[in-house]
């Protein structure tokens, strides 16, 4: 299979904004999705990912991402969503994608790349675990939606 792993831009939102409700219906909280595609083009300069193209010209997978600074560590790159459609899973494309974002980080002098994983996605917990990634099971997330 033929992919290419690219930046993504606004031509790719409607895809990409396709795949962020499909990640949800697979995370099994669809109701959290209350970005619409206006608001990712408003917010375009803001939004980066990289995007996993197909031969065939369809967007197949994306990881969303951002940088931060951590006053403990430095300079990061926080990884928000990486979904790849579920026909395409099983032919390492998402650790392709991973591993284009650790390239990313790395060039951009990040001190780590930081994600979150569902407790109940056992599979990807074992996975990350397998590449090296400590899993902190100690923090609880906080969002004050405004």
């Amino acid at each position: 299979m033929n992919i290419i792993i690219r930046k993504g831009t606004p031509d790719d939102f409607p895809a990409i904004f396709q795949l962020i409700q499909e990640f949800a219906m697979f995370q099994k909280t669809p109701e959290k999705v209350i970005i619409t595609l206006n608001q990712m083009r408003e917010n375009k300069d803001l939004f980066q990912c990289f995007v996993v193209e197909h031969e065939n010209a369809s967007i197949i997978g994306f990881a969303s991402f951002f940088m931060a600074y951590y006053s403990w560590s430095g300079k990061a790159l926080y990884l928000d969503d990486l979904y790849v459609k579920k026909e395409y899973r099983g032919h390492q494309i998402g650790t392709q994608l991973l591993d284009k974002l650790i390239d990313y980080a790395n060039l951009e002098h990040c001190t780590k790349v930081r994600w979150q994983v569902s407790h109940w996605n056992k599979e990807a917990i074992e996975f990350y675990k397998k590449i090296g990634a400590k899993v902190d099971d100690t923090e609880i997330n906080c969002d004050l939606y405004l």
